[in-house]
């Protein structure tokens, strides 16, 4: 099986993508242990700040050494410095904010799975035309389950993801995989920065088992 398609799968079968960034090293790697002892097999670490490659080389050593299955990716990839820089640390996948070809050539030429964030039907032809199969919709906040609903029959090769202000609801998780979604990236919205700041890693666990029991009954319903 390629690297794409484990990556694909695992997301898939989890039905959603957590994601955090945290300066502090600890921080970081506390919230990872947590979401891997919920259940959690995928997941996005941002590159949203100075610290942020560096904690992620840490994550790595911690994941290789506990971690058995578990697939760390980065998010906020927009050039193929970053892609690079993080791939050479260990990431097993890497996700965009908006979608940038240098990083799509990079990742379909060393079979690498690339999201990228898309929010027009012309970003998403673009992303497929490029050999994209994984489609960030971004920010899902805006775009809403209807816009999905609306142009999904256009696109049958590609799997979607929402990310940006996914609700930990039934009602807007449900909401999403009605409309054709194969998992949803869920932020703020589940390690928000008042838990991290709190190091309420017990809230975190409790959270993130609960959304993932809740995606496995809305996909067997």
């Amino acid at each position: 099986m390629s690297n794409t398609q484990k990556s694909i799968d695992a997301i898939i079968d989890q039905g959603m993508l957590p994601l955090y960034f945290n300066a502090d090293e600890k921080v970081s790697i506390d919230i990872l242990r947590t979401v891997y002892t919920a259940g959690v097999r995928a997941l996005e670490y941002t590159n949203r700040g100075e610290a942020a490659l560096a904690n992620f080389r840490k994550m790595v050593q911690v994941r290789n050494a506990e971690m058995p299955g578990m697939l760390l990716g980065v998010g906020t990839i927009k050039n193929k410095k970053s892609a690079i820089d993080y791939m050479e640390a260990g990431a097993d996948f890497l996700v965009s904010p908006g979608f940038v070809p240098e990083v799509a050539a990079y990742a379909t030429d060393h079979d690498i799975f690339y999201a990228p964030g898309c929010m027009t039907p012309t970003e998403i032809i673009a992303a497929e035309n490029a050999g994209i199969r994984f489609i960030k919709l971004f920010p899902g906040n805006m775009l809403g389950p209807d816009f999905l609903s609306s142009i999904k029959d256009i696109f049958p090769q590609l799997y979607f993801m929402p990310t940006g202000g996914v609700d930990t609801t039934r009602e807007n998780i449900e909401g999403w995989f009605k409309a054709g979604v194969c998992a949803v990236g869920m932020g703020s919205k589940l390690i928000s920065k008042k838990l991290m700041q709190n190091h309420d890693y017990l809230t975190i666990e409790i959270e993130t088992k609960k959304v993932l029991e809740l995606i496995k009954t809305i996909k067997n319903s």
